[in-house]
Formats: C-alpha cells, sequence, structure tokens
C-alpha cells in the first residue's frame, strides 16, 4: 500500500509539475518506473530533450531535485534509453573520441 502511495506521489508530481515544463521547451518525458529498493526513478526523455546538451542538466537539477523534495524515499533520477538509442549513443562517442584524438 505504501509502495503504491509513492508510485501515485512520483506520477502525479511528473504530471502536474515537471511534463509541463518540459513540454514548453518543446520535450517530452516518459516516467518508467521507481526502484523502491533503491529510490531511482526511471525516466525516458523524448522530443526536443532527446538532443539537447541540456537533458543530464534537466535530470540532476530539475527533476531530481523536485521529486526528492516532495517525496523522501526518492534519491535519484536515471535516464532510460531504448535499445538503438543506446547503440547511436555508443557510436556517437566513439566518433568524438577518434575526434579529439586527431587533433591531439
Amino acid at each position: 500500500e505504501v509502495e503504491n502511495e509513492i508510485y501515485e506521489d512520483i506520477k502525479e508530481l511528473i504530471d502536474t509539475r515537471i511534463l509541463p515544463t518540459i513540454q514548453e521547451d518543446g520535450g517530452d518525458m516518459e516516467f518508467r518506473g521507481f526502484d523502491f529498493e533503491n529510490g531511482v526513478v526511471f525516466v525516458k526523455l523524448k522530443g526536443a530533450c532527446t538532443t539537447c546538451s541540456l537533458s543530464e542538466n534537466t535530470l540532476k537539477n530539475g527533476i531530481e531535485k523536485m521529486l526528492s523534495h516532495y517525496v523522501e524515499e526518492v534519491k535519484s533520477v536515471k535516464q532510460v534509453f531504448d535499445p538503438n538509442e543506446e547503440i547511436a549513443l555508443n557510436e556517437f562517442a566513439k566518433f568524438e573520441e577518434k575526434l579529439r584524438k586527431s587533433k591531439s
């Protein structure tokens, strides 16, 4: 019962306070779950947030701060990626590393 209440509190905060702000900037977010044991909220950033360089900042300084302020069980927020996004991000990181090495 307590876990249900925590889950609903997180969902309500996301839907009423966080999501409207993100959507104003052309982004979107999907709540993917909560790990009760570790206090981790999992979200998927979508829309403009997917490619925004400030998305990690938004995750930690915006979403995580608000959720942990109102729901004491929340310790952190982590972004989840679909498998194709994960592959693309890894390839991009390799490419950036190669560019860095070629400039040295």
